[in-house]
């Protein structure tokens, strides 16, 4: 790399909509481009783009390029690959993606860092300075988070969700079948000091903060520290948390106090045999009444997501679900389809079962967004398919957006009124061109072309 370095840092889109980038109205900032471009040396030229919603600059003079790629978004990521690579630009793939499928990605890579960035990355730009890359670069040991400040001027200028996204703590402690969180950070839970959370978040203008932490609550005393710092502050935050959150005494009371507005809870079954199998045993589906309730009761609105296709699902469960999701007027909920991502334990069941309708569903030409990828026990993939997107559908229904705009908590403020509705409407307007398009874009393309 020269002295004057240029350094790409790109987040690849998920695939067509029309021959055109599909990309939500509500697009969150990618947090992994401000952590490597705070990790990059001071002298090194960033520049981050996002390829949901501005052209990729293959032709500027760049002398490296890196992507962050998460399993839907790998095929994409290898078509830009290969073309900054075909200009002689040497390309980095790091993220969840190439740590867990290293082979797949070193086919359309100069370079693949596997597994997290701090003490990874400043060694692979090193490396590109003395024009001396190694193919892989692994992280050997959990590092440390302390005074890693991410670059959020990268994101100046871009039409993101008005929210600033922002990592406390790694690491979750569950171990769900489906989940690759184990697969990509190990055990154990890992946090930033709160004083560098602090700090990321003083010159941001944005009033709203979503922690992209897989569990906030998941060290009740660290995550007590964390919101008695918020509370000065006076702003809201949404953030993922489990529903054992209600069982910690005065943990509910205290996020509400730090600007708590939503929380997104992984509710996933109502089955107690399907909560079993995925490994949420501990999560009883007759305590969920009970456990939303405590939680609205302190203002705080829940986004609940469900997953089906576990053995112990059936075609009448969608609608159960449904009418649950409905009846207790959450916020949001997603009705979703399991999906076997590699490196997690339900790929290799699924695979040692020969149940995967894919091996690869993120690079088949036959794979479609919202397509089942296996074969489930209890129903057929079609209606796997037809029964989540029918419940999504029937969620964000008119009626259904009514009745439960008028939960007190959805109520509880102008500002829960504001985030109920725009929520509500840019999920609704999303679902509606998201399901069945195709991964990667000049698949798309070539689709349009020859229309």
């Amino acid at each position: 790399m020269r002295s004057s370095a240029r350094l790409a840092l790109i987040r690849p889109g998920l695939g067509s909509a029309g021959g055109r980038p599909y990309a939500s109205r509500a697009c969150m900032e990618p947090k992994a481009l401000a952590l490597l471009a705070g990790l990059t040396p001071p002298d090194v030229q960033v520049r981050a783009v996002d390829d949901r919603f501005e052209p990729i600059p293959y032709d500027e003079p760049w002398d490296l390029v890196a992507l962050s790629v998460g399993t839907y978004e790998a095929r994409r990521a290898y078509e830009i690959a290969d073309r900054f690579r075909a200009r002689g630009v040497p390309v980095v793939l790091g993220g969840f993606h190439p740590s867990l499928c290293p082979d797949e990605a070193q086919e359309h890579a100069d370079v693949v860092a596997i597994g997290e960035a701090e003490g990874l990355w400043p060694t692979v730009v090193e490396d590109a300075r003395r024009g001396a890359l190694q193919p892989r670069y692994r992280q050997r040991r959990r590092p440390c988070l302390d005074g890693v400040l991410p670059r959020r001027d990268v994101f100046r200028g871009r039409r993101y969700a008005p929210l600033s996204v922002v990592q406390y703590g790694r690491g979750c402690n569950h171990n769900c079948e489906f989940c690759s969180i184990k697969a990509f950070y190990g055990g154990g839970l890992r946090y930033r000091p709160v004083e560098d959370v602090l700090a990321e978040l003083a010159p941001e203008r944005r009033q709203r903060i979503f922690f992209a932490d897989d569990n906030i609550v998941a060290d009740p005393d660290r995550a007590a520290a964390l919101f008695e710092a918020l509370i000065p502050l006076g702003r809201r935050w949404i953030g993922q948390v489990s529903l054992d959150v209600v069982d910690r005494p005065g943990l509910l009371e205290l996020m509400a106090r730090s600007g708590c507005q939503c929380v997104i809870v992984g509710l996933e079954s109502l089955n107690r045999e399907a909560l079993r199998q995925m490994g949420k045993g501990w999560s009883r589906a007759d305590e969920h009444a009970r456990r939303l309730s405590a939680i609205r009761d302190h203002g705080i609105t829940v986004y609940g997501t469900f997953v089906f296709g576990y053995d112990a699902d059936r075609p009448g469960d969608f609608d159960v679900a449904l009418d649950f999701a409905v009846r207790q007027r959450l916020l949001m909920a997603n009705f979703n389809a399991l999906q076997p991502f590699p490196g997690t334990r339900l790929y290799e069941r699924l695979a040692r079962e020969g149940r995967l309708i894919h091996e690869r569903w993120w690079l088949d030409d036959d794979y479609r967004f919202g397509d089942p990828a296996f074969h489930p026990r209890g129903m057929s993939a079609a209606q796997l398919a037809e029964g989540s997107a029918r419940a999504r559908a029937r969620f964000h229904g008119a009626k259904s957006i009514l009745w439960r705009m008028l939960d007190s908590a959805n109520l509880r403020s102008v500002s829960n009124a504001v985030l109920y509705l725009v929520a509500n409407l840019a999920s609704r307007h999303d679902i509606e061109r998201k399901r069945g398009i195709a991964l990667g874009l000049e698949r798309g393309r070539a689709a349009r072309d020859a229309a």
